[in-house]
């Protein structure tokens, strides 16, 4: 069970009732904070901690939906703001939502389009963000209603709150008022969901916690969130600037709050430590461009941390990627035919590249699970500490 709050639009609780969520975390192990189990939706499951590769336009760069189901992803994310403006939420919806587009038939996460949209520094108010388009520089308003129904129309599995997020470092004032305007937005968008969930509607929503990295804030954001009542909480504005000394604390006072019952989603951190890291706090679910945008420059993941296969010495060298790999392309390719495609630009490069290293992070994930369920997590984290940090 959860609690489904009643907003009004200042974002103040007004009542409350009780009512089923749409989706149930089953925890199946737990070593210290970290935990492993299955997330339980109305398509299916995915397993947790999970890595969630970005689909920005509906597709992971350079990759296929059968890639990505070869690959054993559960999770992919979709984009609402490049979404949004092409090619367009409705002609996406005619064709049977991201799922039916894209066909793809695991799981999709859409984000609000509130990250991409606070880089181009819109003009904001309390109603919503007008930002200029990328594409043809037209202007547009999102508001957190809006980013509601274009991520209805999206037909994604799991749809995020519009929130906003403060780039770092910012003063304590600008901080404070992304905090409040979070949750203000937090409670419009839980209101407008409501009455597509009372027809029927099984796609989840998850709230955001700002805060930046003062922990007074990020508690004080995490309560009021929870407050609104979510089917999961997302964690916003981290890995934007900070170190990671900075943000872990930040992070545990916000998994100190979140209920032990909902997935807690650690949005846009993608490297290997920080990610064992937020998995020690009790964090399920992660994604970020770091794996496929290292790959299209030549940065390979390996169990022995970054190779540059750049580098002159691999010019002829026939080992794959990484020894003992089952990914498509260490199966099959030596570094030295794959670093040729790579120095001559062959767009067959970036796609064997990045099934590599997204099917190293996954199977990265893969050994989290497994080191929680066996009680080793910590000699798990050591491990990757020691050739990552």
């Amino acid at each position: 069970m959860t609690w489904r709050y009643l907003i009004n639009v200042t974002g103040a609780v007004v009542s409350n009732e009780e009512t089923e969520s749409v989706l149930r975390l089953q925890i199946d192990a737990t070593d210290g904070q970290a935990r492993t189990g299955v997330v339980h939706t109305a398509r299916g499951s995915f397993r947790t901690p999970c890595f969630m590769p970005v689909g920005t336009r509906a597709a992971v760069r350079t990759l296929t939906s059968a890639d990505l189901e070869k690959l054993g992803a559960e999770v992919i994310l979709g984009n609402t703001y490049h979404l949004m403006l092409k090619p367009g939420a409705d002609l996406i919806e005619r064709f049977g939502g991201l799922h039916g587009f894209a066909d793809w038939h695991g799981h999709v996460l859409t984000d609000s389009g509130g990250f991409q949209i606070f880089s181009l520094e819109p003009k904001v108010t309390d109603e919503g963000a007008t930002f200029k388009s990328t594409y043809d520089g037209s202007y547009h308003h999102l508001s957190p209603e809006g980013s509601v129904e274009v991520q209805q129309k999206l037909g994604s599995d799991i749809q995020m709150v519009l929130d906003v997020c403060p780039p770092l470092p910012s003063t304590e004032a600008v901080v404070r008022a992304a905090l409040e305007r979070s949750v203000l937005w937090a409670g419009r968008a839980k209101a407008a969901q409501a009455p597509a969930r009372d027809a029927g509607s099984k796609q989840a929503q998850f709230g955001i916690v700002q805060g930046g990295i003062t922990v007074a804030m990020r508690t004080e954001s995490a309560q009021r969130t929870l407050d609104i009542g979510f089917d999961g909480y997302g964690i916003g504005g981290l890995s934007v600037g900070e170190t990671r000394d900075e943000m872990l604390p930040a992070l545990a006072a916000v998994t100190e709050v979140l209920p032990t019952e909902r997935p807690r989603y650690l949005m846009g951190v993608g490297d290997p430590v920080s990610i064992v890291e937020a998995v020690a706090l009790g964090v399920d679910m992660f994604d970020c461009v770091l794996p496929t945008r290292l790959a299209r420059h030549g940065t390979i993941l390996t169990s022995a941390g970054r190779m540059n296969l750049r580098n002159a010495k691999f010019a002829d060298d026939p080992e794959p990627l990484e020894p003992g790999c089952l990914c498509e392309a260490c199966s099959r390719w030596s570094r030295a035919y794959l670093r040729h495609l790579l120095m001559v630009s062959e767009p067959t490069a970036a796609r064997l590249t990045t099934i590599h290293n997204v099917h190293w992070l996954l199977r990265m994930m893969e050994g989290a699970q497994a080191a929680i369920a066996a009680g080793t997590f910590d000699q798990f984290r050591s491990q990757v500490a020691s050739v990552w940090d």
